[in-house]
């Protein structure tokens, strides 16, 4: 399967075409980057001159991952009408892929995993997973200020792509990792086993998931 995925939740994104088949396996074809700020003059053509550049047009498209939450809302709702738009008209699958599900998979540990990504306002968005050779398995995300999500992160490893949270991290005698952001052809392969085992969402049913401050729901729209 042709697989296209896209990222538009921070300042800059990425977006990947990769070729995806049996036992998880996906060769990323090319990996490229978008600016911020021009995401929506650029994401759709960058699409069409990514396909082109490999002898590729939108039919042969077997699948889209996009990266759907937590970030910024003004890209993820580009990112993810573009997606809509491009699955509704191919009549293709999407996966919807946590941000910090990917920083979690980022920090290649096991057991129970803390992915920490700065939300501004001193706030931290927190995901926190239970990660073995199955795969990434979510146990919450959450919305917390600086100082709250240090005190649930005492027995787990930390994954970060931010100095600053890594460095509080390790004041306080924390495990942390620190990784790059995760970049688009890591969603590739997040969405593909997504697709894989049936995790996949119509174009009706994706959206900007929000993560809130409130503890009875993972995704609250507001927050």
């Amino acid at each position: 399967m042709l697989l296209l995925a896209v990222d538009t939740s921070g300042k800059h994104g990425s977006l990947a075409l990769a070729r995806c088949g049996p036992d998880d396996a996906c060769e990323v074809i090319e990996l490229g980057a978008l600016l911020g700020g021009t995401f929506s003059a650029e994401l759709v053509p960058q699409i069409a001159a990514l396909l082109d550049r490999h002898g590729f047009s939108k039919a042969d498209i077997g699948g889209f991952a996009v990266v759907s939450g937590p970030g910024s809302f003004t890209g993820l709702r580009i990112g993810l009408a573009v997606i809509k738009a491009l699955a509704e008209v191919l009549a293709k699958p999407i996966a919807a892929v946590s941000l910090l599900e990917a920083l979690a998979s980022a920090g290649h540990s096991r057991g129970r995993v803390m992915a920490a990504l700065d939300a501004g306002r001193n706030e931290v968005f927190l995901g926190e997973y239970e990660v073995d050779s199955a795969g990434t398995q979510l146990i919450r995300e959450r919305l917390l200020n600086r100082d709250e999500w240090l005190g649930l992160a005492a027995d787990a490893v930390i994954v970060t792509p931010d100095k600053t949270l890594a460095e509080a991290a390790r004041a306080k005698g924390l495990h942390v990792i620190e990784v790059e952001r995760p970049r688009s052809d890591a969603i590739a392969y997040l969405g593909w086993r997504k697709i894989v085992s049936g995790e996949t969402v119509s174009p009706e049913e994706l959206e900007v998931k929000y993560i809130g401050r409130s503890e009875a729901e993972l995704f609250v729209k507001g927050g």
